[in-house]
């Protein structure tokens, strides 16, 4: 379809999204090329509005609504595929015209999943780096996935062949992403964000038919740490260097980062950045309850400490830190070992900097003391404290004051927390849907909504009783074993009260809460610890739903509205600050009752995985 030339005028950000990217021209061996061709099929399956006007793609002014002449201009950037080495060996006829002018990249880096462990054949398998939009100083980088089989696919590397775009002979070697993984990635990137944790965003969704689709990704900067240890695990540090120069680079643009020193001291700072940055991102993931599968290739995150690839993201409700992830051939880590897997990246980064400053490298061990890596566990407690703080309900200065005039009352609060928070149910772990757990015994968001309401309500003297206390925290999975309070919990829940109004009394500076302290805190508390939580079962039941729906012919428009309110009831987080190009004005939603059936989907899985 051609645009209207007026139309056009509105949608020209968008050709420069053509294949063109910087990591081209700083390490020319990092990446394959392939041409691309327009499919000039699908639907627009999704559009974020509110990213595309923070980016400059789309008039401010634009509707949040889907117009012909915008769907016409996704389709023409996003509707792509590569010609692949498949395609070339059996000459595939190809009309010239949908062929793109620009080759595209699939970038190289470390990747788990491969036998060969130091990059040589892993990378972007089922996508492909659009290029980058740059709009008020920030720069954005967009890749697309689902956009044809690479050679850097496990399935390619297994099979020691081209593969066609599609097949499903070998695992990881089609190419495609299921529409319904792009739906979950689409809803629960948003969802995150809107809760101040740093990630990639879903762009834009198209829908290709048969369950298939493309979905475009975009961030400030979508480098992982893998990108960088590749080259350090092959010892080249020409590519290195000009690798971690590029990434300094676009963050201190972007205001990522800040320097204080200049020449080969920057790079030592970097490794004290980056072990801030990771620590306080993982102490987040592990008081908010998110499984983002941290390892030692650096492929699941970003360089700057983000989530990056929703396909094993999940936003538990309760502490599970038991599950893992059965990927076929492995099992993932664990929620209490991110913390570890986190610091190991850490190290790694001290080595690899060192290096790009020595031109030696010296072996992983020696950089276990490194200053960086020493100062990990300070950064992780600090930041885990506050975090802690912050889902209770206070506010930045009341959590300095706490933090400032009694850490030892924190610490003795985190203790008894936790001593509820990772309680298991009786029995051991066993096999779930996707994977393997021993789910948690409480739920102690239930006690963080509840007690500063109380004390709203009764004042801070009051207290609530050993059996109505076990009661309110007892989670769903509790087995009858698991019903009856102990004289052990007794004493824990008595001192867990204790503690807990010692904290509050500090949070205030003359000791007294007014009752708009209180009811500030409680306010806080209340929309922290919601209890309609998105958890991962649920965010899969509503896409199952939503695709079930569609098949039953629920148009696009309607989804994205429907995706756009689950957005939105996220807004307003405490602290976490967004685009005000999000609309907080009520709007009617098409199908009411499906959008409650899913809200009850919500409720039914709010403890789940």
């Amino acid at each position: 379809m051609a645009l209207k030339p007026s139309a056009a005028q509105n949608f020209l950000r968008f050709d420069e999204l053509n294949g063109d990217h910087p990591w081209m021209q700083v390490v020319p061996e990092g990446y394959v090329p392939y041409r691309v061709r327009e499919l000039r099929t699908g639907d627009v399956a999704y559009f974020n509005f509110v990213l595309a006007k923070e980016m400059g793609l789309i008039p401010q002014d634009h509707p949040h609504q889907m117009t012909a002449e915008l769907k016409a201009k996704l389709i023409e950037t996003f509707s792509i595929q590569i010609i692949n080495e498949y395609d070339e060996l059996m000459n595939r006829r190809i009309d010239p015209k949908t062929i793109k002018k620009n080759k595209y990249m699939a970038s190289r880096y470390l990747q788990l999943q491969h036998a060969n462990k130091r990059g040589k054949t892993s990378g972007d398998g089922r996508g492909i780096w659009n290029g980058v939009v740059e709009h008020r100083g920030k720069i954005w980088d967009v890749s697309s996935r689902g956009t044809g089989v690479t050679c850097l696919a496990p399935g390619s590397v297994e099979a020691n062949r081209p593969l066609k775009t599609g097949s499903g002979d070998f695992g990881y070697g089609c190419g495609l992403a299921e529409i319904d993984e792009l739906y979950g990635a689409a809803i629960l990137a948003e969802i995150m964000h809107l809760q101040g944790i740093h990630t990639e965003r879903v762009l834009c969704l198209i829908d290709l038919g048969k369950g298939y689709g493309i979905g475009v990704r975009a961030a400030q900067n979508l480098l992982r740490p893998a990108h960088l240890f590749m080259y350090l695990k092959q010892k080249r540090h020409k590519e290195l260097k000009a690798g971690v120069d590029y990434l300094i680079q676009r963050q201190i643009k972007n205001g990522r980062w800040k320097f204080s020193k200049i020449g080969l001291a920057r790079y030592e700072e970097l490794t004290h950045i980056l072990s801030e940055s990771f620590a306080k991102f993982t102490a987040t993931l592990d008081i908010d309850y998110i499984f983002a599968w941290l390892d030692w290739d650096g492929d699941n995150v970003l360089t700057d400490a983000g989530i990056i690839d929703y396909g094993s993201v999940r936003q538990f409700g309760l502490r599970h830190d038991q599950y893992r992830y059965d990927d076929v051939e492995r099992f993932s880590t664990n929620l209490n070992e991110q913390r570890t897997k986190a610091k190991l990246l850490v190290q790694v980064f001290a080595q690899l900097l060192d290096y790009v400053k020595t031109g030696t490298k010296k072996p992983l061990k020696e950089f276990a003391k490194h200053p960086a890596v020493m100062s990990f566990n300070s950064h992780f407690d600090k930041a885990k404290k506050d975090r802690l703080l912050y889902r209770m309900g206070f506010n930045s200065d009341q959590r300095e004051r706490i933090l400032k005039s009694k850490p030892q009352l924190v610490n003795q609060f985190q203790k008894e927390f936790e001593y509820f928070e990772r309680a298991k149910i009786s029995g051991s772990i066993s096999k779930v849907a996707d994977g393997v757990n021993h789910p948690a015994l409480f739920n102690m968001r239930n006690i963080f909504r509840h007690l500063p309401k109380k004390f709203l309500g009764d004042g801070l003297e009051s207290s609530i009783t050993e059996a109505d206390f076990y009661k309110m925290i007892l989670s769903s999975f509790a087995k009858s074993k698991d019903t009856q309070i102990r004289p052990k919990h007794q004493g824990h829940i008595q001192n867990f009260q204790r503690l807990y109004k010692e904290i509050f009394l500090q949070a205030l500076p003359n000791q007294r809460p007014t009752p708009a302290q209180l009811k500030g805190i409680s306010d806080r508390a209340q929309l922290l610890n919601r209890d309609n939580r998105l958890t991962g079962n649920a965010l899969i039941q509503i896409v199952n739903e939503l695709i079930a729906q569609k098949k039953k012919g629920l148009d696009h428009q309607t989804v994205q509205s429907i995706i756009d309110q689950f957005t939105v009831n996220h807004l307003d987080f405490p602290e976490v600050k967004v685009s005000s190009y999000y609309s907080r004005k009520p709007k009617s939603l098409a199908k009411p009752d499906l959008f409650s059936k899913l809200l009850n989907l919500v409720e039914e899985h709010q403890e789940d995985i």
